[in-house]
């Protein structure tokens, strides 16, 4: 193809050595065909002892380190398309990995095929899939991805959740991910929307990825992502489109009612049987449960913070060897 591609990991200092290693081992092997790649983790370092780019070099991967974390995973990929421009390589087209990210082999090829043939498309991605469905929590997340990527195929408006995938370098050049929002990629998904812009799903190439395998790390993760959403009320772009506004408005009054549907969990019960004809596997609504109750509680904390001016805490999130 001829085309000059940039693999960015932002990796947050929370992330676990072992986890880093073995991304780089994954990413580094997938295919490539030909396109001039550049693989680069952006590492937000988490102290004088902290080695995870040292031995990320040795793999033969570059490395960019921050000796803070301003902007946070949107101010690491930022930073990270300026070290890239500023050293010469100015990419046609950008791919985000988180380092819980385990792409499909084709994953990157395709991507870049799909946005070579849609002139209005800004990014293309596949579906996701949980990759360690074996404890309570994730099994139950599941469920979320399968339903998640059933209307995400079908949706005008794809967000791809972590902006996983290929984006088109001169766009994501001059519209820079916004460092003050909670949910970067919910942001830049919305703000590309409004534009005229399109996302492309593209099938056969899943990327896995590890779902939080405690109740805590999804109401942390949840309570970023509700916040993220109503900061999108500020903005003017969404004003100026008043028809993708209205859109946009409501999904997210929808998305802070949640709890609303725990009266359906109950209608739940044949599909799960049809579903993995095992009895057992009813605990499942059980979890949907508990999921739909902390989404609740994250959507009113949220929204009680984002009205008191009081920002959300980032933090980590219990990784699996994966």
């Amino acid at each position: 193809m001829g085309r000059r591609v940039a693999i960015i990991v932002s990796v947050s200092p929370f992330e676990p050595e072992d986890v880093v290693l073995k991304s780089a081992d994954h990413i580094r092997n997938i295919c490539f065909d030909g396109l001039e790649t550049k693989i680069v983790y952006v590492i937000d370092l988490n102290g004088k002892e902290d080695r995870r780019g040292l031995k990320l070099k040795e793999m033969g991967v570059e490395v960019y380190e921050r000796y803070h974390s301003r902007g946070r995973k949107a101010g690491a990929i930022n930073d990270c398309i300026r070290f890239l421009k500023i050293s010469g390589f100015e990419p046609d087209y950008v791919v985000f990995f988180d380092v819980d990210s385990r792409p499909s082999h084709n994953f990157v090829i395709e991507c870049v095929r799909a946005l070579e043939k849609e002139k209005n498309a800004y990014m293309s991605s596949s579906e996701r899939r949980v990759i360690n469905p074996d404890s309570f929590v994730a099994e139950t997340l599941d469920i979320e991805y399968r339903i998640f990527n059933y209307f995400l195929k079908r949706s005008s408006f794809k967000n791809f959740n972590g902006l996983i995938g290929a984006v088109k370098g001169d766009l994501i050049i001059k519209n820079p991910l916004d460092e003050g929002s909670f949910a970067e990629d919910l942001e830049f998904n919305v703000r590309m929307h409004a534009m005229g812009y399109r996302s492309i799903f593209v099938d056969g190439c899943p990327v896995y990825e590890q779902a939080p395998v405690r109740w805590i790390d999804l109401y942390r993760q949840r309570k970023r992502w509700y916040y993220g959403g109503i900061q999108l009320l500020r903005k003017e772009y969404l004003r100026k489109n008043l028809k993708f506004g209205i859109l946009i408005f409501s999904e997210i009054v929808a998305a802070h009612l949640i709890g609303l549907f725990l009266p359906f969990i109950i209608l739940g019960s044949p599909i799960i049987l049809y579903r993995y004809r095992k009895i057992k596997k009813l605990r499942i609504l059980a979890g949907l449960a508990v999921y739909l109750a902390v989404n609740q509680a994250a959507a009113l904390v949220s929204l009680y913070s984002f009205l008191r001016r009081r920002e959300i805490e980032w933090q980590g999130v219990k990784r699996v060897g994966r």
